[in-house]
């Protein structure tokens, strides 16, 4: 092959589910040795046009699929991947009651004699983990492995298939600081043996670290690609939303900068491992960012305000009163919400409809006499919900695991706001969700304030936080390092979010412990 040959080349791939046209004559080149990322909203048809290279899914007539510039049978995934063709998809596909080298060569195991032949399977993907400088062994049993490290195996088994082209999709999704760093340093490396990388992420941080070029689609057409040195945040949104990014954080709300009208206050809250003494407040109306490194102590904090984890000392007070939450429900009672940054896990009931999803805070009230459900009630809840949010879904009645992530993020919302709390604190609220819904989050969070929501957000994305912050805390080591207030022609800056993250430059520790005998009279 030669460097004009491209590894990959779909050329006029189209897609027809019934009436639906999930893919209009799209292209896509790739070559070996570089990684290509592929962007767009949630529905634009990255999925789909990865099943087609996959042989998932069989294209209309007229696309075709070339790899090392040789035509491959389409809509047959053994041909495929006897071309070299590999897809790790976001749920990953191992068995975890099996070993490494078990997975690496599932449904293509080796025999000897009319026997699988696990010593061979075992000395043939030992090298291939040597290679990827996995630190577990081929025997190593994948249940015992994070999800980092699952993820290698993946890895693992595309190699063991002489794989020319491996398609990672939102790869980094559940992955640690730690883990995606070391997987990283294998997309590096796959390069060098020169593996096409085709990296479909919604994460730009990752898009600018890692991409040769960057190709996007939206509403199931190709927009275009950009080189290395094109490739900006404000054209990838373009591209991909169809709109200027000026429209693309949303910040009409008033930000009291006069007369603050405090809800909650927080008095030195801490665990005794993880947060040290935290002491802010958050006024009606008001957005507030928690920005800090991975290991900070953000999330920790959000979870002792809302009574999620045992403190060791604090008091949290809303509206003057003291209400320290001794558990969710307590603090839900009084008026704190929590949205977790693990919405599968710790948030929705995924095998669950919306209308249950959305209700669950609010159940009793729909309890009819003797405590039956009325859920003629629960529904029309759920349905003003889906209009209020702008919900993409058929109906309230399908499950929440069926959603994309934007539309499982909003409807976690929704179930909080029935609650109608006073102050609502969001973790991560855009993690794992596609420009299109952030955006739309962003307004939500916005229209919140402007009806006087007091709102906390915690976010590992510095334009996230300073693009919808009225005032930033800034936490290192457990401790709030500082905080730095938006102005009108002044906005929060991220070197000094920075700064104060990383102990750069001495910062004044911001003052913002309660007076509470003033609160209480005393």
């Amino acid at each position: 092959m030669t460097a004009d040959v491209p590894m990959l080349e779909m050329r006029n791939i189209s897609k027809t589910f019934g009436t639906v046209r999930a893919l209009q004559d799209v292209s896509l080149r790739a070559y070996g040795g570089e990684v290509h990322s592929l962007m767009g909203e949630n529905g634009a048809g990255k999925s789909t046009l990865m099943k087609v290279l996959s042989g998932a899914h069989a294209p209309d007539a007229g696309g075709e699929v070339l790899v090392d510039g040789e035509p491959i049978p389409l809509g047959d995934p053994k041909q495929s991947k006897a071309r070299g063709v590999a897809v790790i998809y976001q749920e990953l596909t191992l068995a975890p009651n099996l070993s490494v080298a078990q997975n690496v060569f599932l449904g293509a195991e080796p025999h000897k004699g009319g026997v699988v032949a696990r010593r061979t399977m075992l000395e043939r993907t030992q090298p291939i983990l040597d290679r990827l400088g996995v630190t577990f062994d081929a025997d190593t049993k994948v249940s015992r492995l994070s999800l980092g490290e699952r993820q290698l195996v993946e890895i693992a088994r595309a190699m063991s298939t002489d794989a020319k082209i491996i398609v990672m999709d939102e790869p980094t999704t559940s992955l640690s600081e730690r883990e995606t760093e070391k997987l990283f340093d294998v997309i590096a490396g796959l390069k060098r043996h020169g593996i096409a990388v085709v990296y479909i992420s919604h994460r730009m941080d990752e898009i600018y670290q890692l991409s040769n070029r960057c190709s996007v689609l939206r509403d199931g057409t190709f927009v275009g690609t950009l080189e290395k040195d094109e490739i900006e945040a404000d054209r990838l949104v373009s591209m991909m939303v169809g709109r200027d990014v000026s429209s693309f954080y949303k910040k009409e709300h008033a930000t009291h900068e006069g007369a603050r009208e405090t809800v909650m206050c927080v008095e030195d809250v801490a665990d005794g491992v993880k947060v040290k003494g935290c002491s802010f407040e958050v006024a009606r109306g008001e957005v507030l960012g928690i920005a800090g490194l991975v290991g900070s102590g953000r999330t920790e904090l959000l979870r002792l305000i809302y009574g999620a984890d045992p403190a060791v000392s604090g008091r949290v007070w809303l509206e003057g009163k003291d209400v320290t939450p001794r558990s969710p429900r307590d603090a839900l009672h009084h008026g704190i919400a929590y949205l977790t940054e693990d919405r599968k896990e710790l948030g929705l009931f995924l095998d669950m409809t919306l209308s249950d999803n959305i209700s669950m805070a609010v159940a009793e009230e729909d309890a009819g006499a003797g405590g039956m459900r009325n859920f003629g009630a629960a529904a029309r809840r759920a349905r003003g919900a889906l209009e209020a949010l702008s919900i993409r879904a058929p109906s309230a009645r399908v499950n929440a695991g069926s959603l994309s992530g934007g539309n499982q993020q909003k409807v976690l919302l929704a179930r909080l706001l029935e609650a109608q709390p006073k102050v609502l604190m969001l973790d991560e609220p855009t993690r794992g969700v596609d420009v299109g819904a952030k955006s739309e989050i962003y307004r939500l969070i916005d229209e919140l304030a402007r009806e006087g929501l007091a709102i906390v957000v915690v976010s590992s994305e510095l334009p996230e936080i300073i693009g919808i912050s009225d005032r930033c805390l800034v936490m290192r080591e457990g401790e709030i390092a500082g905080e730095i207030s938006a102005a009108p022609g002044r906005p929060i800056e991220q070197t000094a979010i920075m700064a104060l993250s990383t102990g750069a430059k001495a910062g004044t520790r911001a003052e913002t412990r309660p007076k509470i005998a003033e609160k209480e009279g005393l």
